[in-house]
């Protein structure tokens, strides 16, 4: 393994983790689950590949249905990953190591790949959680009723609830590590999280995403057919390159007073706000659709959006549950076998928040298989 794939950053975020990056292979390699570090690993796998089939199988049939949306963000999900994941893996094979420098590492899974810096798991994290979100949303017939930006709004909100849950835990139980010595992108931070994560990767990104596969693939081409072929997957291609755009413009005001001197307190200011307003923006969006006397039924329910999003809380109520004795026993953020702790306050939130979006999910279809106008 050369010097600039495992730098002094790399290495020391690798021995944390309990491997050398120096020993890797530098396609792809397969191990046991049973020989990864700890048992939340492989379940954590087989909940996020297991959701991305679920999600693909749901999204093949809406097409064949005559709905080509949930495909195309699928395959858009996995578009935007090879376009953004690369540059922040290896930003010195893109001359970028003096912008962003060694940002994180994750742990050694059962399939990995790009010198074990991708885990297929999160390959599969991306459609998985853009479909989670974009469903529930549709489902709670935003989409329909109040069009395609109220719906990406909304998403944004559900993607940072369903996201951040396993964010703040994903450190401490050693699925990754973050480089607390980069201060260009790792900080200002809630606990152990990166708000620039926190606001781009878990909402900015994939509301943009959703909003640029509705608009470019929702609606029927000029002979009024549903799009498929070349002029959707040139479509397809166009949202997943076109997202980190969105991500760019929304990390302007806090780079604002970035720079080789870093105003930390400013930046963690607008990122707040920022955050805020997805929280705020979100909310509103749900609330007043849900609560308006003329909003319509809502979509009918999907098996996918009836199971996963609950099979997906539950299970990271289980990884809580197994973090929360060392994260009420640590130190200074530190755990005593020395993993930072995430925020659990913030995580308590977005339990909250993520728990209530699934009880107005089952509501509206409740009220929509009793109101003769919704049958």
């Amino acid at each position: 393994m050369t010097d600039t794939m495992c730098g002094p950053h790399a290495a020391e975020s690798t021995r944390v983790l309990g491997f050398d990056c120096a020993d890797v292979s530098t396609v792809a390699s397969l191990r046991f689950p049973w020989d990864l570090t700890n048992w939340t690993m492989p379940l954590l796998e087989l909940l996020v590949i297991g959701g991305a089939v679920f999600a693909l199988v749901h999204a093949v049939r809406r097409y064949r249905n005559g709905d080509p949306v949930n495909l195309a963000l699928w395959c858009a999900s996995l578009v935007y990953l090879f376009v953004i994941e690369p540059p922040l893996y290896f930003p010195e094979w893109f001359g970028l190591d003096e912008l962003y420098g060694f940002i994180f590492a994750h742990n050694r899974f059962s399939v990995q790949f790009m010198a074990d810096r991708l885990p297929l798991y999160i390959v599969a994290f991306y459609p998985m959680i853009s479909q989670l979100a974009y469903e529930l949303v549709r489902a709670l017939g935003i989409f329909r009723w109040r069009g395609a930006l109220a719906g990406s709004v909304a998403v944004a909100l559900a993607c940072q609830v369903f996201y951040e849950i396993f964010d703040h835990v994903g450190p401490q139980l050693k699925w990754w590590t973050w480089n607390d010595d980069n201060h260009i992108v790792n900080h200002p931070a809630m606990a152990s999280v990166p708000m620039t994560s926190m606001l781009l990767f878990a909402s900015v990104s994939m509301a943009a995403m959703t909003y640029l596969v509705v608009r470019l693939t929702g609606r029927p081409a000029a002979d009024g057919r549903p799009r498929r072929g070349w002029d959707l997957v040139l479509r397809v291609l166009l949202a997943g390159v076109l997202t980190p755009v969105a991500m760019v413009i929304a990390n302007i005001p806090s780079s604002l007073f970035g720079g080789a001197n870093p105003d930390v307190t400013a930046q963690a200011w607008i990122l707040g706000i920022e955050l805020a307003l997805i929280w705020l923006a979100g909310g509103w969006v749900v609330v007043a659709h849900l609560s308006s006397p003329n909003r319509g039924p809502g979509e009918p329910l999907s098996a996918f959006a009836r199971f996963y999003p609950a099979i997906y809380l539950g299970a990271m109520a289980v990884f809580w549950g197994a973090a929360l004795p060392q994260y009420l026993g640590a130190e200074d953020g530190i755990t005593r076998d020395g993993t930072p702790t995430g925020s659990g306050i913030y995580a308590l939130a977005c339990f909250l928040g993520a728990g209530l979006l699934l009880v107005a999910l089952h509501r509206t279809q409740r009220t929509r298989r009793t109101d003769p106008a919704g049958v």
